[in-house]
């Protein structure tokens, strides 16, 4: 039987020397792994399966062990995002609000439902349980921006103007 990280492993490389600095800093600090896997995710927009590994040969951690640590905390991602990562809330006043029609806007702009990521790669969805943005409602952070009082209407035009922008950027 394989362990988690072997199961999920990509195919794709990592360089894992861009973590190399974060992981020698903080590996003989008690009580660390957080601070070494928020730098990774800082790096990487996500912890990459290859990451685990070097993380434990370096630390003594077992794999196991950073694996529950990654899928229990929701800050953390294993797998890669868009440029643009689309959070939406779904607590109790988002809802109410309309966050079921915000959710259907998004998915009608992009072609994506929750954890998935737009062809061209510019946009991700992950539903979140709250934003602590209640008077807002309904309302989502993109890029770490919040957008509140959404319409379906006001989503489709910011995640328009995101997009036109990102590819004149490109």
């Amino acid at each position: 039987m394989q362990c988690c990280c072997e199961e999920n492993k990509k195919t794709d490389s990592v360089d894992l020397s861009l973590i190399a600095g974060i992981v020698e800093k903080y590996k003989d600090t008690k009580g660390s792994l957080i601070t070494i896997l928020q730098g990774v995710q800082e790096i990487y927009n996500y912890v990459p399966m290859e990451a685990i590994e070097y993380i434990a040969e370096q630390t003594g951690i077992k794999p196991a062990k950073i694996y529950g640590v990654l899928t229990f905390y929701t800050q953390f991602r294993m797998n890669p995002v868009g440029k643009n990562l689309i959070m939406l809330c779904q607590g109790t006043a988002c809802h109410v609000n309309g966050s079921e029609g915000i959710e259907e806007a998004i998915h009608e702009e992009l072609g994506i439902n929750d954890g998935e990521t737009s062809e061209d790669g510019l946009f991700t969805l992950i539903n979140v349980a709250c934003l602590g943005c209640c008077s807002l409602s309904p309302v989502m952070m993109i890029n770490g921006e919040t957008y509140g009082k959404l319409t379906p209407q006001s989503t489709k035009k910011i995640i328009a103007d995101m997009r036109a922008r990102d590819k004149e950027e490109a």
